[in-house]
């Protein structure tokens, strides 16, 4: 028998988050539900989640400090913001935040559904096709499996939109990645507001990149990115 999909929900709103628990168990999920931040953490802590839905606004610690705090235990597991806000820079600090997906109040328990189902195979669908993928580039190494990103003794710690970027780039080592080629792959819409949430993590990215001066993460204006380096 397959084991249950563990989500962790993080909601202060005592009716929605018993109405979003009872939902998620009636179509065959495990579900936590957690009132603040500070409970959720514990929680996280002691237990195994397969999926996070974090609030943003709650009280003792927000959806976002949240967040950060599970990303330095975590880099994996995937996230999902729930908020009433609907600012472009609200949404952009999530996603830098290393979050999956965002779903604003109100919304339909279908959708939520739907977004779920589609993050989780999005990421097993990754995690089986490129189990172990070692990439070599410059005097980098990067381990797709590990989501870790290593030259010399130094190593960082990648989230999951990285990574899949950054395993977009490499297997297109030396040629151009098209904008909504990594859009649609990775977040499975070429939206004006996704292509700005990429950008961000271009420029993560080169931060990680630049410490090897053969190495270049440009943009090919109009069409996408190019990752410049000697193979291994």
């Amino acid at each position: 028998m397959e084991k249950k999909i563990n989500i962790l929900l993080a909601e202060d709103d005592k009716n929605l988050g018993s109405i979003l628990k009872s939902y998620l168990q009636a179509k065959g999920y495990q579900a936590t539900l957690c009132e603040n931040g500070k409970i959720a953490l514990d929680a996280f802590k002691k237990g195994d989640f397969d999926f996070a839905i974090l609030d943003v606004m709650m009280p003792v610690m927000d959806g976002f400090t949240l967040a950060k705090e599970i990303r330095k235990i975590d880099k994996k597991t995937p996230l999902l913001f729930l908020t009433a806000k609907t600012m472009q820079e609200d949404k952009i600090q999530g996603f830098e935040l290393g979050a999956d997906d965002y779903l604003t109040k109100p919304f339909s328990m279908e959708e939520l559904l739907l977004r779920i189902q589609a993050i989780i195979r999005r990421t097993r669908q990754a995690s089986q096709k490129h189990v172990n993928a070692i990439y070599k580039f410059g005097k980098y190494t990067f381990d797709y499996d590990r989501q870790v990103l290593k030259m010399g003794k130094t190593e960082n710690k990648l989230t999951s939109k990285e990574t899949e970027l950054l395993r977009l780039l490499c297997e297109n080592l030396n040629e151009v990645l098209d904008r909504s080629v990594a859009l649609n792959k990775i977040w499975q819409d070429d939206s004006y507001f996704n292509a700005r949430s990429m950008d961000v993590y271009i420029t993560k990215l080169r931060k990680f990149l630049k410490e090897d001066p053969k190495v270049e993460l440009i943009n090919v204006h109009g069409v996408g990115f190019k990752l410049i380096a000697p193979e291994k």
